[in-house]
């Protein structure tokens, strides 16, 4: 990839160079956040026109390695107000690279009241003015039909929805995957950056493309053939994701007691099977039609843990119904109708929400007396005001932190103002060490302890014991880092971290197109460089190890069933980035 672009939003000029030298060896979220770094000042307003944009495929993406379709998207986040790399399948990073396209960058912003499509080709960038049929509310399933139509069906796209136009802190960036549905670049509201800068979507044709080079392409088809292999042969990638997707979770982790249900009051759901992976496969099953129980986000996917959810006629509703959503509204919410989740959740969707964080911003708006408890029509009818938005949808679509203070509660789950996920610390100890110490804000793909905690995957730490808990999520946010920049999905970590020769396979590949010699010290030596940036940054931008913590009523409410509380001292908090 040699390309390098700039668009300016104010000057409406559009700068296409060389890779600067800096970047040459980066890629993904290597690239995003040393970016986002050299040339975003820390203490910008994200929506602001100091911050910028910019868009970056992985080391191997646009390649036949197997689940290589992931695109990284970096800038300083209006949620957290900390550097921020998302990351979303779909289409759009392929064609980046087999455009030759290393980054898109999109500075400063318009004056006018004006949206903007980009449209990207191999001619270049061409700045258009947005159909108006695609802004003021519109969807973002009908702003893809819309965008399609006009620019051609086999485009990607990149779309900022109804929240992102209000600059919502929430708002996502939605990709259109390859049958035309959504994928998110969903935490930390980077798409309220985009529209910020107004721009509305991004289109990208890579016809007459040139495609990826590889320097040695028969070392690289072995080792996409020993990699393949080993995710296939992995019991979580090859057995479990393709079969109940990550929604699989909601019965493992509320076995475990580790199932944050009613605003993280208690461990366990009495439900939780209404709303789990086995009855989602068995319902998509029974009602047939065109709901599909695997499904890949993106081209080259062999994990295949999307799935097409259909209503009760068959009709297709939802895909990529991720288990962080179903619990979320759930069991944190209390809401018992798996056809209500599905429902809000292409709600979501449409309106360019992240459903992490509007999830367990329902659940506390629930706990503040904003919504019943378990309303699932309620919750969808909140939902729909964000794309309006009215006064209770402009709180939801602030994040829960907000929705918290709103409410005069202080039990509100966040850290770095980013609500906690779907895993309670308290029973999970490592999970929660990343929760507090990831540059992110409460994140869990950032360090994902559950694979060793839970599903003791790469061996297996107790998870209701402290020790080796600093070590663990210091490890997996190593190799997390490292990971997101290979343009890799994040499952890929399940089988190259019990499988040796999926490892090397995944280094190889590497190697091979690049005409590289590096070796696993390299990849670790990588994923510990893009930490201690992004920390450097947070750091500039007024961050310190004080904002390093999980909310207090952690640490004095135990959570049963197992009755623990969070544990941890701040010196212990704080060696996790002892490296």
């Amino acid at each position: 990839m040699s390309k390098f672009i700039r668009v300016n939003m104010k000057t409406k000029t559009v700068t296409t160079g060389e890779v600067p030298e800096k970047y040459s060896g980066l890629a993904g979220r290597a690239l995003t956040s040393s970016f986002v770094a050299d040339e975003v000042k820390p203490t910008c307003h994200p929506l602001g026109k100091n911050n910028k944009l910019i868009f970056a495929p992985g080391f191997l993406t646009g390649t036949s390695a197997a689940n290589s379709g992931r695109i990284s998207v970096g800038g300083k986040s209006p949620l957290t107000g900390t550097i921020k790399e998302s990351n979303s399948g779909g289409t759009f990073s392929q064609k980046m690279a087999r455009m030759g396209i290393k980054a898109l960058v999109i500075e400063e912003m318009a004056t006018e009241d004006t949206f903007y499509v980009l449209k990207i080709d191999m001619n270049g960038v061409s700045i258009d003015e947005a159909p108006a049929e695609i802004i003021d509310g519109c969807g973002n399933y009908k702003a893809i039909e819309v965008l399609s139509t006009k620019y051609g069906a086999k485009v990607g796209i990149a779309l900022a929805g109804p929240a992102g136009e209000h600059r919502l802190p929430a708002a996502n960036i939605s990709f259109k995957d390859p049958e035309g549905n959504i994928r998110s670049a969903g935490r930390g509201g980077l798409g309220a950056v985009m529209a910020s800068k107004k721009v509305k979507a991004l289109v990208i044709d890579d016809t007459g493309a040139p495609g990826v080079t590889i320097a040695h392409p028969e070392k690289f088809r072995e080792a996409a053939k020993v990699f393949a292999k080993a995710l296939l042969n992995h019991p979580v990638t090859g057995q479990a994701l393709p079969a109940y997707g990550t929604d699989v979770l909601v019965n493992i982790l509320n076995e475990a007691g580790a199932l944050p249900t009613r605003n993280f009051t208690a461990g366990r759901a009495d439900w939780a099977n209404d709303v789990g992976g086995e009855t989602m496969n068995a319902t998509i099953t029974a009602r047939g039609g065109e709901g599909k129980v695997s499904h890949g986000c993106h081209a080259g996917c062999v994990i295949r843990c999307s799935q097409w959810f259909p209503d009760k006629k068959g009709k297709y509703v939802t895909s990529g119904f991720e288990y962080e959503t179903v619990w979320g509204l759930g069991a944190d919410a209390c809401i018992k109708d798996l056809d209500k989740i599905a429902l809000i959740d292409r709600e979501m969707d449409d309106i360019g929400i992240d459903s992490i964080e509007t999830s367990v911003a329902i659940a506390t708006a629930m706990e503040g007396g904003l919504l019943p408890w378990g309303d699932g029509q309620a919750a969808l009818d909140a939902v729909k005001q964000i794309a309006v938005p009215t006064p209770l949808g402009r709180i939801l679509g602030s994040g829960t932190a907000v929705v918290g203070k709103v409410c005069g509660l202080f039990r509100t789950p966040v850290v770095k103002d980013q609500a906690i996920p779907a895993y309670d610390p308290r029973p999970v100890k490592g999970i929660g060490l990343t929760y507090a110490t990831t540059p992110m804000g409460a994140d869990h793909t950032s360090g994902y302890c559950i694979a060793t905690n839970i599903l003791k995957v790469g061996g297996y730490v107790d998870p209701h014991k402290k020790e080796g808990q600093v070590e663990l999520s210091r490890n997996l946010q190593i190799a997390t880092a490292a990971v997101d920049s290979t343009g890799c999905c994040l499952f890929i970590a399940f089988a190259i971290l019990d499988i040796p020769e999926g490892f090397q396979a995944l280094i190889d590949m590497i190697n091979a197109q690049y005409d590289l010699a590096l070796a696993a010290d390299d990849v670790t030596n990588l994923g510990k460089s893009v930490l201690k940036i992004e920390r450097a940054f947070n750091t500039a931008a007024g961050f310190n190890n004080a904002h390093d913590r999980l909310p207090e009523f952690f640490e004095y409410e135990p959570l049963p069933p197992h009755n623990l509380v969070w544990d941890f001292t701040p010196e212990e908090i704080d060696e996790v980035f002892n490296f």
